[in-house]
């Protein structure tokens, strides 16, 4: 009795620990995926237009800095403005979330 519970016990261990293992191999290929795709949509961003690329982080910037202060902020409840700030609120929190993602994941890949 004692051993058919060990042997159960070991497998589901075994096969949690193979799930974790495909789980991080999956994403860490996707976060190089992703890194080499931004660094690629930036090359050719700046390969089209250096003015553009930098008129364009500069929007980026402004929009991302909008967003982490909407985000922060004391609650000021005002009228208006709401769709610009859950905007660049969302663009603020996907922006942290993919960082942090490839902090973690991209880190192994071959080309940093």
């Amino acid at each position: 009795m004692g051993g058919r519970v060990t042997v159960k016990g070991f497998a589901e261990f075994l096969a949690d620990t193979v799930g974790e293992l495909v789980a991080e191999a999956v994403l860490s290929v996707l976060a190089c995926l992703l890194l080499a795709a931004l660094v690629g949509t930036a090359y050719l961003s700046w390969s089209v237009s250096p003015r553009g690329t930098l008129i364009g982080a500069g929007v980026f910037s402004l929009l991302f800095a909008h967003g982490a202060w909407s985000r922060y902020r004391k609650s000021a409840r005002k009228r208006g403005h709401r769709a610009l700030a859950a905007v660049t609120t969302t663009l603020f929190v996907v922006t942290t979330c993919t960082a942090a993602f490839l902090f973690f994941y991209a880190s192994g890949c071959g080309f940093v």
